[in-house]
C-alpha cells in the first residue's frame, strides 16, 4: 500500500482550476512536514508548495506564488494544493511528500522527505 496517493489531476485549460488531494494511508500527518513537488522531463524537479509540521508555516515557488495554496485536513488525514489562474507552463506530473519530525517545527522545506507519493498528472491546455 502506498503511503501516500495523490487524486483531482487532469485537463484543464488556462486559468482554470483545480484541488489536488494527497491522502496519507499507512499513518497520520501529525508531526508531519509537507510538500507538493512537480516534475518536467528533462528538468529538474521542483517544490512548488511546502507545509511545516507545526502547520502554521508555508512556502511557495516565485513560479506558483499567489496562485497556489497548501493546506492540511487533519481530520481527513489529508494534504490539498489548491491551484488557480492555471498556465501552460504548470503542466506536470505532481507529487506529494511527508517527512516526520520528532517535534512540531515551523520551518515549511526541508532537505529530505521520506515518503512519497506516486504522482499524478496535471495538464493545462487549450
Amino acid at each position: 500500500q502506498l503511503p501516500l496517493v495523490e487524486s483531482g489531476g487532469g485537463l484543464v485549460q488556462p486559468g482554470g482550476s483545480l484541488r489536488l488531494s494527497c491522502a496519507a494511508t499507512v499513518f497520520t500527518l501529525d508531526y508531519y512536514a509537507i510538500a507538493w513537488f512537480r516534475q518536467v522531463p528533462g528538468k529538474e524537479r521542483e517544490a512548488v508548495a511546502c507545509l511545516s509540521s507545526g502547520g502554521g508555516y508555508t512556502k511557495y515557488s516565485d513560479s506558483v506564488k499567489g496562485r497556489f495554496t497548501i493546506s492540511r485536513d487533519e481530520a481527513k488525514n489529508t494534504v490539498y494544493l489548491e491551484m488557480n489562474s492555471l498556465k501552460p507552463e504548470d503542466t506536470a506530473v505532481y507529487v506529494c511528500a511527508a517527512h516526520q519530525e520528532v517535534r512540531r517545527r515551523n520551518t515549511p522545506c526541508l532537505k529530505v522527505y521520506d515518503y512519497w507519493g506516486q504522482g499524478i498528472q496535471v495538464t493545462v491546455s487549450a
